[in-house]
């Protein structure tokens, strides 16, 4: 199960280390140990110390403070007058969390320590014991994404777009993703009960967990079509897609699917790999904060399946990284999309390490493709828009890949 584009999954970019010169290694040495024989200045200063040499290393800080003192006085009278027992680490969580909910940004987020490590395993892949389905908020509701083949979830009749309403008679209302995957993975061999709401139907699946195969990418060829499908951007994607590539190019398949249906994104880098595959040398995706470009994320120069007729699917599950990819390829011109709008993330996120291994997921700059568009909010409109119902997926049909087919005019 993995985290999805309403969370966290998103959506985080590796982020490149400054060097760091012998020159600037020396002051800093100086710095430290000046301010060391100062250990009051340092420890009520420390922020302003570090706003100084933090750039050294290529590091934003702010130096501000903020009064924290109505904080303290709503957890002494908490403290003093509840009629229960209290968890300081879950009440500095609470805090920790409502500050950053309140920048009001979705996608900015403070992760506690077992949150932060069920992100990167999201990520990965290794998604350990679970029922092989991926969750995401659709409509305020828990949702299901996408199933894998080949794990609990597909085996046992669970389907994209189930609504999830309760998890062991626990209601949802009101869950985010990460509660949602807290509470559906366990150990393997033990089960899960599942309420789903399927149009107006209403199910209980009890569900075996199990060891999640869930590989970025995946391939095939049908017809003389080569068919690579990614759910997610991560550390591994860019060289199985590579070779992926290498397959069709031996085989000489006359025509690409690219499937991103349901992929909520990733590395930014990876998917700036993925377009390389079909773009020369040509700007994938710009990066903006404060309105100015700050970055601009250029393809590689061997674009081994440029040429071949490509198309495109999406959905309303791909996002983030999958927009970048589908925009490029759509802005140059290269393919087709085909399917239902994408989901509209136009963001870019950092991972920044906080004390006790919780992780703070912010929002650092947005980003537009070739033709300068931001699709925040809006998504991408396909070229070829094509449903796809609950009925055809009972039906084991699959229109929105008939549509591609015949969009690549073969």
């Amino acid at each position: 199960m993995t985290d999805k584009p309403h969370t966290a999954h998103a959506h985080s970019r590796a982020q490149k280390k400054a060097s760091v010169n012998p020159l600037s290694f020396n002051i800093l040495f100086l710095i430290i140990a000046a301010t060391a024989a100062l250990g009051f200045i340092a420890g009520t200063h420390s922020n302003q110390i570090m706003a100084l040499i933090g750039p050294v290393f290529g590091q934003k800080v702010y130096s501000g403070n903020v009064d924290l003192s109505s904080v303290e006085a709503t957890y002494r009278a908490l403290k003093a007058n509840y009629d229960g027992t209290l968890s300081d680490k879950a009440l500095i969580d609470g805090a920790n969390k409502g500050l950053v909910a309140a920048a009001g940004d979705t996608y900015t987020l403070y992760m506690t320590s077992s949150e932060s490590t069920t992100f990167s395993d999201d990520l990965t892949g290794n998604i350990g014991g679970g029922i092989g389905a991926e969750i995401g908020i659709r409509n305020n509701k828990t949702t299901i994404i996408r199933v894998l083949d080949s794990n609990p979830a597909k085996k046992a009749g669970l389907m994209a777009g189930d609504v999830i309403l309760k998890v062991n008679d626990q209601s949802t209302d009101g869950w985010t993703v990460q509660q949602a995957v807290a509470k559906i993975r366990g150990d393997v061999g033990t089960t899960v009960k599942l309420s789903i709401q399927r149009g107006n139907d209403i199910k209980d699946y009890t569900v075996t967990r199990d060891t999640i195969i869930n590989p970025s990418v995946s391939s095939s060829i049908k017809d003389g079509v080569g068919i690579l499908t990614i759910s997610r951007f991560d550390g591994e994607t860019a060289g199985l897609a590579h070779t992926a590539a290498l397959s069709f190019k031996a085989n000489n398949v006359k025509g690409v699917i690219l499937d991103l249906r349901g992929n909520g994104g990733g590395y930014v880098d990876a998917a700036q790999s993925v377009a390389g595959l079909w773009l020369n040398d040509k700007v994938v995706v710009s990066e903006r904060a404060d309105g100015k470009v700050v970055n601009e994320l250029k393809s590689g120069t061997d674009p081994i399946l440029a040429g071949i007729p490509t198309v495109v699917l999406v959905d309303g599950g791909s996002a983030s990284a999958s927009e970048i990819v589908s925009g490029a390829l759509q802005d140059y011109r290269v393919a087709k999309l085909v399917g239902e709008k994408t989901y509209g993330k136009g963001s870019v996120q950092k991972l920044i390490d906080l004390p006790q291994g919780a992780q703070l997921k912010v929002t650092v700059a947005r980003w537009y493709t070739p033709d300068g568009k931001n699709i925040n909010q809006q998504g991408i409109t396909p070229d070829v828009v094509t449903p796809i119902t609950a009925q055809d997926m009972n039906a084991g049909t699959d229109p929105q890949f008939d549509a591609a087919m015949k969009a690549l005019g073969l």
